[in-house]
């Protein structure tokens, strides 16, 4: 136990290894995909959509082109799926399937040092993709230089906030159809009415209480404020503290599930 406790970070580390050797294999895939989503988004939204609306609907933008309006959006949501396409899948088949969780268990390694690794690996991969998106939104012009390399640690947030919980439950899930139907009818709905494509003061009052009370939301104004230059230190402040608690609810969860379900 004393030897544990002067190196403790090294076992998390040991794992996060594991998972950065599987993705060598794939990084470049990913990386192609990281920078050609943002790109096809901003091009169709840019050249197509964004000028019918900045035509016809600037007022409910205040003035602000649909494009700039839409990339901190798009970005905060892209960190979203990302997320839980890395933690939700992948979670499942280390326990089901693949089971590479159950052989690490019957190591020296805790399951609360799995759980640490693997998320160390999925912000890593979360902070790429907002990287990238945020290059993109800077070439493209949207977004300043400076304001760009804020963006990389929101959606490092963001991710953390929803790689906590999506974890803590893909660890209990013994049926590969409820991941698609967390998709379907959670991710997908805080994807299209968390204020990623248009405001949410066009929702129905209740609706739009219940938008605003969604953790996406709070990642989007967070993105759109600080890209925007419209920031305020009490809105930033709300935004971060909610995304962080999220978080610390969803590890608390995660390091409960991950002992229950690998010890047992």
């Amino acid at each position: 136990m004393p030897e544990r406790t002067v190196t403790g970070a090294a076992p998390a580390l040991r794992e996060l290894g594991y998972w950065l050797h599987r993705y060598r294999r794939i990084w470049r895939g990913t990386v192609v995909i990281s920078v050609a989503n943002p790109l096809l988004f901003l091009t169709a939204l840019g050249a197509g959509l964004g000028k019918l609306i900045n035509t016809r609907t600037a007022a409910a933008l205040h003035g602000t082109p649909y494009l700039h309006f839409v990339l901190p959006g798009l970005l905060a949501a892209a960190a979203m799926q990302t997320t839980y396409v890395e933690a939700a899948g992948p979670v499942l088949q280390s326990v089901r399937t693949r089971g590479n969780y159950r052989a690490a268990a019957t190591t020296p390694l805790d399951p609360t040092d799995i759980l640490y690794g693997h998320l160390l690996f999925i912000l890593l991969r979360v902070t790429m993709t907002g990287a990238m998106f945020a290059l993109v939104g800077a070439a493209f012009g949207t977004v300043g230089a400076t304001r760009a390399l804020l963006l990389a640690p929101c959606t490092t947030l963001i991710g953390l906030a929803f790689a906590t919980p999506v974890a803590a439950w893909a660890v209990t899930v013994s049926r590969p159809a409820s991941l698609t139907m967390m998709m379907r009818f959670a991710i997908l709905p805080l994807y299209m009415f968390s204020g990623t494509f248009f405001p949410t003061t066009g929702l129905p009052g209740p609706l739009r209480d219940l938008a605003e009370a969604t953790p996406l939301w709070h990642g989007v104004e967070l993105c759109r404020s600080l890209a925007l230059g419209t920031a305020t230190a009490a809105a930033t402040a709300v935004h971060v503290g909610y995304l962080a608690a999220m978080a610390a609810v969803g590890l608390w969860a995660a390091r409960r599930s991950y002992r229950r379900v690998l010890h047992a």
